[in-house]
């Protein structure tokens, strides 16, 4: 089973930023990655007048571009898909699933927290595996540095990822 880890947290706390220097940390180290991002307001990701774009507009309820590099896919929804569902479409092949979001999803939470936003967490110690935080809060989870990616990571490690590939080039032996 795939790790999952949340990244939760307030609005302007710098969840993105603190994903950002994680992402790099993990992957500096060998780990394939997956990130889900959880937006409560509708986004696009085309712009008008682009191809896709007015294949959505003409009605598709699926659009999908792939090239040589990169694939995504807008589809049309009715409700919101469950994470579960959503982790399913990522595919195999990830050493960790890391979403940002998700503060009432089933999965174990990093809080990140900065003291000019809150000084109040929006989790309860019981959902929280560890905080990411420029404030001290009285709870036994373990407390990093807003800059201290490379902590994280090493918790990650020691708490979740020991026994998976570490190194890219290992996930054909791996799976095969």
């Amino acid at each position: 089973m795939i790790p999952v880890i949340s990244v939760v947290g307030r609005s302007n706390v710098g969840k993105t930023t603190f994903l950002e220097k994680l992402i790099a940390e993990l992957k500096a180290r060998g780990y394939k990655l997956a990130i889900i991002k959880h937006n409560v307001h509708d986004f696009e990701i085309d712009h008008p007048g682009r191809d896709t774009y007015r294949h959505a507009q003409a009605g598709a309820d699926t659009v999908i571009i792939a090239s040589v590099h990169k694939m995504a896919m807008v589809k049309r929804l009715e409700a919101e898909i469950p994470i579960q569902e959503v982790i399913a479409m990522a595919g195999l092949g990830h050493d960790l699933i890391l979403t940002e979001g998700y503060k009432r999803g089933p999965f174990p939470k990093i809080e990140v927290s900065r003291k000019e936003v809150a000084t109040e967490l929006i989790c309860s110690e019981d959902e929280l595996i560890a905080l990411v935080t420029d404030n001290s809060f009285k709870m036994d989870k373990p407390h990093f540095s807003l800059d201290d990616a490379k902590g994280v990571a090493d918790f990650l490690e020691e708490s979740f990822l020991q026994g998976h590939p570490a190194k890219e080039g290992q996930h054909e032996r791996t799976l095969r």
